[in-house]
């Protein structure tokens, strides 16, 4: 079964998401995925579960769960966290569709 991968982002380092963006797409494509989109928060129209906030989001499509999860905690994805880390905070969660 297909899985979306969706990430909350709030950015805080502009030039560390630049360095991140420029690399993470490649590991997402060694476990089969895709960035189907990136974008910025317009609105929020309900927050009832009491997010912490964010204004970008992305979402990836894996063609399974376990290649999702392959993706998250493999080495190559691994070696960008600090890089994330220092770019910004994340929700990261996926979803079978």
């Amino acid at each position: 079964m297909a899985v979306k991968v969706i990430g909350l982002i709030e950015l805080t380092d502009q030039g560390a998401f630049e360095q991140y963006r420029n690399q993470v797409g490649k590991t997402v494509e060694l476990y089969k995925g895709t960035i189907a989109h990136r974008g910025v928060v317009t609105e929020m129209f309900w927050n009832e579960l009491s997010c912490q906030p964010f204004s970008a989001f992305v979402e990836l499509h894996f063609p399974s769960k376990e290649d999702a999860h392959a993706w998250a905690h493999s080495s190559e994805y691994q070696s960008l966290v600090a890089i994330r880390n220092q770019a910004m905070t994340l929700t990261l969660f996926g979803v079978e569709i």
